[in-house]
This record gives structure tokens, sequence and C-alpha cells, in this order.
């Protein structure tokens, strides 16, 4: 099941045919349900059928009153790139032990009113020159912990001011615009398959700059692991967001320019478009 937040209302997603949700609910009530897959298929019999699905122009994201966190170096691939470039600022040795210890690197990431929605433009810093992307596998957890649902996240980074200094982190991840998220909240019965496959498109004009693809097997860490270590001391009274790290990272000679068209896509959620704005 896939649940989309549109400016009409809630539109369910099953088997490719689409249905009004008939509940009048609030998103932050329907989605926090640990029995969120069980309600959903109840409550498809009762909605209204619809002959398309929800209209881009008209998508939210997926998220109400809840918070975006992140975890780093969950792959062996983010574990390189964040050591180059933190290395002439001596930072390097953080990233390759956070990423064998025991204790994942976790961090806040955004409110809802600093994300943006599929097909909406997000922000660079003005005061950064070296930005990408971060296509992340993102899980949904009610105020109980339990992971429920996937979305697509995207994690813009300043990897300049990242770099200079380790301890810059909050600046380079959160600001106005900093994290994309949608299209949709997706709903199974079972969790993704481990062989899940993720990619990045970024297109510049009519010119694909960059792409590439990976796997959620390659992540380090399970995502039963991360929410662990989220929950331990902290609380979410309506759930919470958490991207989960990217094994994918653009090298040293790409940075993300205004107008870039940023494409990231996941096997059985589908594919989230947002477009780099004019600073």
């Amino acid at each position: 099941m896939k649940i989309y937040r549109t400016m009409d209302g809630i539109i369910l997603e099953k088997d490719q045919c689409f249905r009004n949700l008939a509940v009048t609910s609030s998103w932050n009530d329907l989605v926090n349900r640990d029995d969120l897959y069980d309600f959903l298929v109840n409550e498809w019999e009762n909605g209204e059928p619809l002959e398309n699905g929800p209209d881009p122009i008209r998508l939210l994201a997926p998220i109400g009153s809840q918070e975006i966190w992140a975890a780093g170096v969950t792959y062996y691939s983010s574990r390189l790139a964040r050591m180059e470039e933190s290395k002439d600022s001596g930072g390097g040795d953080f990233y390759s032990r956070v990423y064998v210890a025991d204790r994942p690197e976790i961090f806040f990431k955004a409110t809802p009113a600093r994300t943006v929605g599929p097909g909406k433009d997000f922000r660079i810093r003005k005061d950064s020159t070296w930005d990408v992307p971060e296509p992340e596998l993102t899980l949904f957890a009610t105020s109980n912990g339990n992971i429920v649902g996937y979305t697509i996240g995207n994690d813009v980074s300043s990897r300049s001011i990242e770099g200079e200094n380790p301890l810059y982190l909050p600046q380079a991840k959160t600001f106005d615009g900093c994290a994309c998220l949608g299209p949709c909240l997706y709903v199974p019965k079972e969790p993704l398959e481990k062989n899940t496959r993720i990619s990045l498109k970024i297109e510049r004009g009519s010119e694909v700059v960059f792409s590439d693809k990976t796997r959620l097997d390659q992540m380090k860490r399970t995502p039963e692991e991360l929410i662990g270590f989220l929950f331990r001391e902290t609380s979410f009274p309506g759930g919470v967001f958490l991207m989960t790290g990217t094994g994918i990272v653009p090298g040293t000679d790409f940075t993300l320019k205004p107008k870039d068209k940023v494409s990231i896509t996941i096997e059985s959620i589908g594919t989230l478009i947002n477009f780099v704005g004019d600073q």
C-alpha cells in the first residue's frame, strides 16, 4: 500500500489502483499506528475509486508534524567520501571510527517547514562551494519505535562546510529547504527486501551529469538498529522519519548547480524528483 498526501486529501494506491481515503483523521493520526498496514487494507474497501493517481503538481511531502533525523556513514562508500573531504581538517579518522563503532552517527536533519515535497525546489547554501544530493531510504517509525513505512529522502549536504570541520555538520545539513521527501509513504506487509535498489540521476539541461546506483544490502547497519539507537533517550509523540545514509556519493569534481534536476528511485517506493532552486 502507498499513501499520498495531497492538497486535496489523502490517496491510497494498491496494485496500481487508486482510491480516496474515506477517513477524516489528520495525517499525524493516520500514520502513527502500529497496525498501519492492516488499517489501510480495511480502509481500502471504503475508499472512493479514482481513474488516475494523484496530480503531481498537488502532491505534498508525506510529513505532518514529524521531525526528520538522519544516520551517517552507514555505507562503505560514504565512509571513504567523508574521510576524503575531511582529511585536510584532520577529521577523516572520525568517519573511519564511526563506521566500525557500536554506536552509529545519528543527527537531527529537518523540521517539516524545512522539508520540500515532490517536484519542488530545494536549496543549496549560498556560503557553500561544494553541494551534493544524498539519496536515502527513509524510515517512518511510530511513537512506539515500530517501523511501519518507508519513503525516499534527499539529505542535501554541503560537503565544503562539513569537510572544513566535522563540528560544522549541523550547518552543512540543516537549513531552509535542506530536505526532500516523497513521493509517498510506502506501507508494505513485510519489510523491504535487502537487495532493493536505489538509483540517482542528476540532469543539467538535456544532459545527464551524474548517475549511480546501489542496494540496501550494502548498508552496514539495519533499519531496526538505527531506529533502536534513535529511540534510546528521545521520544517522538507523532512518530519520526529517519534517513538511513547514502551509498551514492558524487566525486570531488561534482557540485550541484541551480536548476539541476535530481531524480531518486527506490524499488517498490517510486521516484522522487526535485530541482535545485535559484540562489
